[in-house]
């Protein structure tokens, strides 16, 4: 199986931290957020992991160089955008990569979640639709793309940060897609995959809960309190 870590955004909401730290570098309990979600995909077997790049790349490709050293799987590649695709955009951009694949994962590197992605995976392989996406109760739905579900757990609805959200239950931006879901997206880039590829799935793609502990880290804010969660969550 293979794997999308979507890394390439400036981050500017998490500045001045992303300054001169890419936000998939920032540290968590000591720890990059690009291992902790690396280590994640390792657990759910993949094997191996794309990583793009725009702001700061090097420190991204010198860590990953260090991390190679020891062995440590998942296999990682990195591609370089030099003009921002969009998350979708990135995925169509690599298609030949995950042509050839039964499905794939695509993640935010600015989420921190203990979520078991072999969970995901699996959901995914048993219902055999186009995507399957993770969704969660959030304080804030008009900050996320809020999800509508039927009883069997179809997305029958789907609207990126609404005005006047319809419910509380919010994309997670954990994926696991079919290879002709990239058929979905248009050119040209940059694409979205909340404005520009959900909304065309409604119908066809299904929604699982996330279990268990999940924050965007995307502001300073966010990002100490999740520092504060990390660490009791380690201690319990």
């Amino acid at each position: 199986m293979k794997a999308f870590l979507l890394a390439a955004g400036v981050g500017s909401r998490l500045r001045p931290i992303t300054d001169t730290t890419p936000k998939c570098m920032v540290a968590i309990g000591g720890q990059p957020l690009l291992d902790i979600w690396l280590d994640a995909f390792d657990r759910a077997g993949v094997e191996e992991v794309l990583v793009n790049l725009h702001h700061l790349p090097d420190v991204v490709r010198n860590h990953l160089e260090a991390r190679a050293g020891s062995l440590q799987p998942p296999a990682v590649r990195t591609v370089f955008e030099p003009e921002l695709l969009g998350s979708a955009g990135t995925l169509a951009a690599n298609r030949a990569w995950v042509g050839g694949e039964e499905m794939f994962l695509a993640c935010y590197a600015d989420n921190l979640t203990d979520f078991d992605l072999r969970s995901l995976a699996e959901t995914h392989r048993a219902h055999g639709a186009i995507a399957t996406l993770t969704v969660f109760h959030s304080g804030r739905p008009s900050a996320g793309g809020v999800v509508e579900l039927d009883a069997a757990g179809t997305v029958v609805g789907f609207t990126e940060k609404p005005s006047q959200p319809v419910s509380d239950l919010v994309n997670a931006g954990m994926y696991a897609f079919h290879p002709r879901v990239l058929d979905e997206i248009g050119d040209p880039p940059p694409r979205d995959i909340g404005y520009d590829l959900l909304p065309r799935l409604v119908g066809r793609a299904k929604a699982m809960p996330v279990e268990g502990y999940f924050r965007d880290v995307g502001t300073v804010d966010a990002y100490q309190r999740a520092q504060q969660d990390w660490l009791v969550r380690a201690t319990t």
